[in-house]
């Protein structure tokens, strides 16, 4: 459940509409489909219903005709065959008879003819027969249905026509007939007539005369038109258009707009002229109000980034102005302190003098190479700040250590303030000791990077062996290392003649 919603949560919002529609209006209109066809169905049911029972009502009066029309022959021509004239007496008994055929033929048993009135055409084809009995036959190509009947003392026969048959049987919705006696038919109405769209031919089988013939009947009932299907289908269709529409309408007043806005936001970069937002959105206010708010909104920002950006760089330009005042007041400290340095009076003074201008020079350079590196805001690079304090303690170094070599191997790393000042007072203590205790002897300085975040300060002179008769200054320097090595805030690695401290540095670009 948890993946559909995901999945229906990731969809467009058109896509979304048009699932909420199908699943709220398809149900509906399929059920509106199935009720409305099977309403139509019920209804042409009905209507078939009706037409066959024209149909057989069409089938009875071909039969009634028939029996009708046998009937009144028998009953004129019984008892009358061996009487004189035979045929004026069945033609005055016929007469008097409604709806009844006036030509017939009377024969004898064997079938020879005795006498007949009109013309019934030829009747060979029916054989003889006996009293009580009745043959019926299809004249070939001739529209007459030929009747023969046994009566007493030899047989009669007549005809009757399509016209008849079609006076007796068609009417209302039916459009003909065809009766057939196995061999032959005789086709009434007309069966080719063209059926209109919404009507449909139905044609039922019925026999009559006790299955001695068959009649076709061919009526007309509604059939399912273009148009009933329309109608039936209406539900999906307004299913459909309501999709469609919602979907178009969606997708051109809300969401085009929307992606539009959506595109200018995203292509606009801090530090742009201006936000240019599309003016055609669409007829929608709340997407117009949108982008409004969105342009008073990137201009209110753009006026406090304006005024940031002024007042950082008021910022900035006060912060190395007292970067520089304080490096420019350690100097005129370092040259004081030398100036006074050189009028001292004993040798003590003088070097607790260079002593302490050193330490003050080292805090002018970090304060300098700061001042310096501050346009890039990367921090302080320790490959020049560490080889201008090298130089600089060489400079100042007494006249006993002025051979001392300082070996500098730095990597390009970066680092805040705080710890360029714990680096360079440092090496200030490790080069000053050197100098003073053993100036023949190099000083080995490396910075490598071990990460990118932290870089390691090695730190290489034989004063750095530990002694076993430590004097109270070597104890004092290394009391100095180890308070410089806590400001780092790590361990101070001590090997023989090797100090080495971890130290945070900027991560490379």
């Amino acid at each position: 459940m948890s993946t559909a919603a995901e999945r229906f949560a990731r969809l467009s919002t058109p896509a979304k509409l048009l699932l909420i529609l199908t699943a709220a209006l398809l149900p509906i209109g399929f059920a509106l489909v199935f009720v409305a066809y099977g309403e139509i169905e019920e209804a042409n049911e009905a209507l078939k219903s009706q037409s066959d029972e024209r149909a057989r009502i069409a089938a009875k009066a071909v039969e009634s005709l028939l029996a009708r029309n046998a009937l009144a022959l028998r009953i004129a021509t019984n008892g009358r065959l061996d009487l004189p004239d035979p045929c004026a007496r069945v033609q005055r008994s016929l007469g008097i008879a409604p709806a009844v055929a006036q030509n017939f033929e009377l024969n004898a048993p064997d079938g020879r003819e005795l006498c007949s009135v009109g013309d019934i055409g030829d009747l060979s084809m029916l054989p003889p027969i006996a009293p009580g009995d009745i043959q019926l036959r299809v004249a070939p190509q001739e529209d007459l249905l030929l009747v023969r009947v046994g009566v007493v003392g030899g047989m009669a026969a007549t005809v009757i026509s399509s016209d008849e048959i079609r006076a007796a049987a068609l009417g209302e919705n039916i459009e003909g007939l065809v009766v057939r006696d196995g061999r032959r038919e005789i086709v009434i109405g007309d069966r080719d007539s063209a059926m209109t769209p919404g009507e449909r031919a139905s044609i039922t089988n019925w026999p009559v005369a006790n299955g001695r013939l068959t009649v076709d009947v061919e009526g007309r009932v509604p059939a399912v038109t273009t148009l009933d299907r329309l109608v039936i289908l209406l539900p999906v269709v307004m299913w459909f258009i309501a999709a469609l529409m919602t979907w178009l309408l969606v997708t051109r007043l809300l969401i085009q707009p929307l992606r539009r806005l959506q595109q200018a936001v995203s292509s606009y970069e801090p530090g742009d002229p201006a936000l240019e937002l599309p003016n055609k959105l669409g007829p929608a206010t709340e997407i117009q109000g949108l982008r409004d708010a969105f342009a008073r909104a990137m201009t209110r920002v753009q006026d406090s980034e304006r005024d940031m950006s002024t007042a950082l760089d008021g910022q900035r330009r006060l912060v190395r102005e007292v970067h520089h005042r304080v490096k420019n007041n350690l100097q005129v400290i370092a040259s004081l302190l030398n100036i006074h340095g050189r009028s001292a009076e004993t040798a003590a003074a003088r070097d607790a003098y260079s002593s302490i201008g050193r330490r003050v020079g080292a805090l002018a350079i970090v304060h300098r190479n700061h001042y310096a590196e501050m346009e890039e805001n990367r921090g302080i690079s320790l490959r020049p700040l560490l080889a201008e304090l090298a130089a600089e303690l060489r400079s100042g170094a007494p006249d006993s250590a002025r051979g001392l070599r300082i070996d500098l191997d730095i990597e390009s790393v970066h680092t805040t303030q705080d710890v360029a000042v714990s680096v360079a007072f440092l090496l200030t203590e490790v080069i000053e000791y050197a100098m003073l205790h053993r100036p023949d002897e190099p000083v080995e300085i490396a910075v490598r990077r071990v990460s990118e975040l932290t870089g390691r300060l090695t730190l290489a002179s034989p004063i750095l062996i530990p002694d076993e008769d430590q004097e109270r200054e070597k104890v004092q320097f290394e009391r100095i290392i180890s308070g410089l090595a806590k400001q780092l805030r790590s361990s101070l690695d001590r090997k023989l003649g090797r100090y080495s401290v971890d130290l945070p540095v900027f991560p490379p670009r």
